[in-house]
Parts: structure tokens; C-alpha cells; sequence
């Protein structure tokens, strides 16, 4: 064969190839190209979503076909290196070395692209701490200085809107001759208005914002997390020991002093903490697996204790018998739900409200206040009880069998609830309580319902793969279902979900008064803005963005997007649910596809090679 056939041949090839792989998915609206192997996706609760790369962090935001940041300071970020902080529109990366200190430490603000902090840029060797602090929209970060400053053990505060640097100080004497005590930073620090308290291996800092001057200290020494109340008078630290088995709480004022004779303590581990005007609100959890019959059973504790003195308030503690799953703060007491089953009210004296607990079955779904009373839903049953004394509104509780999918909804045009579960779709009149079976409800492939949804036209129920209408008397208008492409497909599918960071107990306790609020039944738009948090009360560009999407509609609201086999290869159905119409395919034609369905933003993002990501508008 001659050389320009063989060279014929081979660019023909090349040509064919270069097709196929043009070709592998529909055009997309937007593409990227990462610059390196991608190893995972996340998309964050502010939309942007943020690859992790063989090189390092990329961040995309469809409008442009530009990469938004593309971060490669660190080389390849292992999942264990990242942190989404939670609410807030930023991410941090961290790096360890000896003794999980970190050696580097950037935070990205993923909706402008803007690295706001880094370590090797800010004069930092080893950092012991790095915190966000919301609603200030500040940033603190303890640890070792570099060479040029001595080593010395420093505290700074950086403005997140900006990435300057507002104040900074040392802790202990750079210049001491000699040992020098441990200033070791052992936990969350608490940013007040006008000052910063520090909690270190020595005891707690007081350092006045912007000149570093030591305020007070003492020796409450290896503070974990702390909260104040909303005049910043009162501050309150939490030391749980090694074993987890207890924590000790201090109640500490305005100079530092210890204005408890003697601390609090609590078994287990503190998961919520509400300061309130009758005392203080705590529910512990413990876990005695694999201890001695005498340790005492897993389950979390509620106390009431006296913001005077410490002392429990309560002569005996509500038993719980399980770990409290729902935590409401009243005006006449604090009313909780157990994961193990049961609801039960106490008044602020200790006084149980309920004639008697309110059995219920496993895992409570749903607490929730209606026009009758308080709603729940568990896997197992549903009812509604008076608020006051705990009685039952419904004279039988709707049961069923322990279900998997359970899921619910309020016809307002009707009064009624839906509730789905076991093969059907029960209806509750929400004035009498009178139950009827609706209507059947079993789907194809296995699935159960896993959304009730109460539309203009009628009652949408859906699950992955199949939908359903039915009209006002329960008939079916129409049903769709759209074969899974197999088996082997799901295991590289990402759900489309936010990633956040695990809470820590000092986020916990910065959240609570959201948190333990109870909600109005089928009230979203409510639930969305508590989402938010403090964000509502922070400032800056990137988190009015983030808070504007936490308000808005969901962008496929009208519309289900589906996994299935097509004629020319395996992709997306758009379907919309008023009509089950297919409005629009978008072929993938991997066997495997790797994507994500950003539903508020309405964006499919498709990870299209190993270097490649291609993004769909689905609002067209």
C-alpha cells in the first residue's frame, strides 16, 4: 500500500473517530473543558457546580462556555479535602500534614469565582482553625505564622465580601525567651460585635476587632464551641470529654468570669441548644454501643436548665427512649418527635402537656402544624392530634405497612390530605378525619410513588420512571412510564442533591432558632427561606445571588426529566406533568451516564468524556 493511501486511511479514521465523539451526545447549550480527568461532581446549594480534577478545582456556571475558576494551587483535591460550608456561597479546601494540621488552606467563593483566601498568600505555615462566621460574613482562621514572623500563634479575621484582611493579633508573646505555653486554638471562636473570644489550650481569649488588645482571659481551658444570646451578655461554652460521654457547659460573662458556681453537665454529646427567656433548651444524644449493660441506653436527653445557676429545672426529664428527631420550640413548651416513634409535649416547668405520649410508628416524616392540629407521617402511619393535650383528631390513625416511599400532599380545593403508601393514595377529609382509598397506585418497575403533587388539573404522583394523573375523583387521566435503561446504568448516575458539610455542634446551635421552628404543612416557599438561615442577614454580592435562588421557583417545576432508553441511545425525556407529553429527548447514548439535573436552575449537567462536561438548558 502507498504511503499517502496509508496516510489516507489513517486521517479518515481520525476523521471517523473525531465524529463519534462529537457525536456521543446531543449538542449541548454550554461546554467545558476541565484541562484534566474528572474524578467527581458536586453541585453546590448556590448552583454552581464544582469539579474535582486531577489538577486540582474547577467551577462552572452555565451562561459562557468559560470555566468560572479554575483552581490548581493544590494539585489534585481528594473528597475528604473539601468543604461546602453550609448556606453560604463558598468552599473551602484544605490540605493536611502531621498530626491533621493544615499546611494549606484556600476558601473559594464559588458563585463569583473569586478565591477570597489562601494560606501560602496570607503569611500562614500551619493553620489550627478556619471558620466562617454568618450572618458577619467574616472569615477566622487560627494558627502558626510563617518564618518571617516568628512562628508566632496568630488569630485573623478576613471580610468574605472582599478578601481583605480586617484584623489580626498574636496569641502568647512571639518574642518570649524560653517554653512557651500552649496557645493552641482547640475550637470554634465567637465573633461578636466589637471583639473575638478565642478558645485555646490556655483558657478563653477576649481580643477588642481591629486592635488585637487582650480584653480578658481565663482558664476555661480546651472550649470545643460557644454561643451568645441576641444582646451578646450572656455566652455559653461547651467541653465535651474524650469518650463523647458527657459535655460540660459554662456560662461566662462580659469580662470572662465564670458566672456559674458550678458548670452544667449533660450526658452525651449537645445536638441542639436554644437560649430561651424560660432557661435553656438541650438535647444531648448518647451512644453506648458495645459498652456495659451500665452505661446506660442510646438516646438523647432533653433538659431545661436554669440560664441563673445551671441547675436542671426539671424534677424528671421527658424519657425519650430513642434519639429525638423533631424539636419544636412552643409558647406553652417544647414538643418532640422520636425516631424510634412517639411524640410527646413538655411545658417550660417540666410539666408534660399530653395526658400521655402519643404512640406512633418509626421514622416521623413529617411534624407539621395544620388548621386541626399538629399533622405527622411516619413510615408506618399518620394522624393529626390536638396541639394542646395530644389527642387523637382523627379517630383511627391512617396505618399502613412499614413503606419504603411514603409520601403526601393537601388538596386545598378539596380540604384533604393525600397520602400515599402501600399501593395506594389514601384521602383524609381534613375537616372529619373520614379516610377512603382514593385510588390505586401501583407502577411499573417496582417503584413506588415518591411525590404527591397537587396540580391545577388534577393529582400528579411520581416516582424515577413513572407518572400519573389522576382527576379530582381519583381516575386516572393519563400515565407514563419510561423503562430504566438498565441496571448496570444507575450505578453512575448522581443524584441531583446539594452537598453540605456535616454540622458541628457550634452550627447546630447558630441554627436552632431557625431549625425549631415548626412549619406550616405544604408551606415550601416557608421551608425554602428558613433554609437560608442566618444568609438573609449576611450582605454581599454572591450571597444576595445565592439567597435569590433560594426564593425562586424551581425552573422544572413544570416539567420531569427521565432516564430511559431512546431510539437513538440511552438519555433524557422532558415530560410535562400537566399533559404527560414528551416535550423534548436528549440523547447521551452512554450506557453509563454520569449527570446531574440542577432543578432550581433548570441545568443538566453531563460529564461527556473524562475531560468534558456538556450543560443543557432545560427551559427551553
Amino acid at each position: 500500500m502507498k504511503l499517502s493511501t496509508i496516510l489516507k486511511t489513517m486521517l479518515c479514521v481520525l476523521f471517523i473517530g473525531n465524529i463519534a465523539i462529537a457525536q456521543k451526545a446531543e449538542t449541548p447549550d454550554f461546554r467545558y473543558d476541565t484541562g484534566a480527568k474528572i474524578n467527581e461532581m458536586t453541585l453546590t446549594q448556590g448552583g454552581t457546580m464544582v469539579v474535582a480534577t486531577n489538577d486540582g478545582l474547577v467551577g462552572i456556571k452555565p451562561g459562557s462556555n468559560e470555566l468560572l475558576f479554575n483552581f490548581t494551587d493544590y494539585g489534585r483535591v481528594k473528597p475528604e479535602e473539601l468543604t461546602f460550608v453550609p448556606y453560604a456561597p463558598y468552599v473551602m479546601v484544605g490540605q493536611t500534614g502531621f498530626a491533621s494540621i493544615s499546611t494549606k488552606k484556600a476558601v473559594i467563593d464559588y458563585m463569583s469565582g473569586k478565591k477570597l483566601f489562601s494560606t501560602e498568600e496570607n503569611g500562614w505555615k500551619n493553620v489550627m482553625s478556619c471558620d466562617v462566621m454568618m450572618p458577619q460574613n467574616k472569615l477566622v482562621v487560627s494558627g502558626q505564622r510563617t518564618s518571617k514572623e516568628k512562628f508566632a500563634m496568630q488569630v485573623a479575621v478576613y471580610d468574605l465580601n472582599t478578601g481583605g484582611e480586617d484584623y489580626r493579633f498574636n496569641l502568647g508573646d512571639p518574642n518570649r525567651v524560653g517554653i512557651a505555653k500552649d496557645f493552641s486554638v482547640t475550637g470554634r471562636p465567637l465573633l461578636l460585635k466589637d471583639y473575638l473570644i478565642v478558645p485555646t489550650a490556655q483558657g478563653l481569649v477576649a481580643k477588642k476587632a481591629k486592635t488585637g488588645e487582650t480584653l480578658w482571659d481565663n482558664k476555661l481551658k480546651r472550649v470545643q464551641w460557644m454561643v451568645t444570646n441576641a444582646s451578646e451578655t450572656d455566652i455559653y461554652a461547651f467541653i465535651t470529654n474524650d469518650n463523647k460521654s458527657n459535655t460540660k457547659i459554662y456560662k461566662v460573662g462580659t469580662n470572662g468570669q465564670e458566672l456559674w458556681e458550678d458548670e452544667a453537665k449533660v450526658k452525651g454529646i449537645v445536638t441542639n441548644f436554644e437560649i430561651l427567656p424560660q432557661g435553656l433548651a438541650v438535647v444531648s444524644n448518647t451512644y453506648n454501643e458495645g459498652k456495659s449493660v451500665f452505661a446506660g441506653a442510646s438516646e438523647s436527653k432533653i433538659a431545661m436548665l436554669s440560664a441563673t445557676n445551671g441547675e436542671d429545672m426539671w424534677d424528671k426529664a421527658p424519657k425519650t427512649k430513642g434519639y429525638v428527631q423533631h424539636f419544636y420550640i412552643m409558647e406553652d413548651g417544647i414538643l418532640f418527635g422520636i425516631q424510634q416513634g412517639g411524640i410527646n409535649k413538655i411545658s417550660y416547668d417540666g410539666k408534660t402537656l399530653f395526658k400521655k405520649p402519643l404512640k406512633t410508628g418509626e421514622n416521623i416524616l413529617t411534624m407539621a402544624e395544620t388548621d386541626q392540629g399538629l399533622i405527622y407521617i411516619t413510615s408506618e402511619d399518620a394522624n393529626i392530634v390536638n396541639m394542646t393535650t395530644g389527642e387523637k383528631v382523627w379517630d383511627k390513625p391512617l396505618k399502613y405497612k412499614r413503606a419504603d416511599a411514603v409520601s403526601s400532599g393537601f388538596d386545598a380545593k378539596n380540604n384533604r390530605y393525600l397520602i400515599s403508601a402501600d399501593e395506594k393514595l389514601f384521602a383524609v377529609d381534613a375537616a372529619s378525619g373520614n379516610v377512603s382509598d382514593f385510588a390505586k397506585t401501583k407502577f411499573e418497575g417496582k417503584e413506588a410513588p415518591t411525590l404527591v403533587d397537587v396540580r391545577n388539573g388534577g393529582i400528579l404522583l411520581t416516582s424515577d420512571q413513572n407518572l400519573t394523573m389522576l382527576d379530582w375523583d381519583g381516575k386516572e387521566s393519563w400515565h407514563e412510564y419510561y423503562r430504566a435503561p438498565g441496571k448496570s446504568a444507575f450505578g453512575a448516575i448522581i443524584a441531583g442533591v446539594t452537598a453540605v458539610a456535616s454540622a458541628t455542634g457550634s452550627v447546630v446551635a447558630a441554627n436552632s432558632s431557625v431549625r425549631n421552628r415548626i412549619a406550616k404543612y405544604d408551606a415550601q416557599a416557608d421551608r425554602d427561606a428558613d433554609l437560608a438561615g442566618g444568609l438573609a442577614a449576611a450582605s454581599g454580592a454572591s450571597v444576595a445571588e445565592m439567597l435569590k435562588r433560594f426564593k425562586a421557583t424551581a425552573a422544572t417545576a413544570n416539567a420531569q426529566f427521565i432516564l430511559t432508553k431512546l431510539d437513538d441511545g440511552v438519555g433524557l425525556v422532558k415530560v410535562n406533568k400537566d399533559t404527560g407529553a414528551k416535550e423534548k429527548e436528549i440523547v447521551l447514548k452512554d450506557k453509563k451516564p454520569e449527570y446531574q439535573v440542577d432543578d432550581r436552575g433548570g441545568i443538566l449537567y453531563y460529564k461527556a468524556d473524562n475531560n468534558t462536561i456538556f450543560a443543557y438548558d432545560l427551559k427551553k
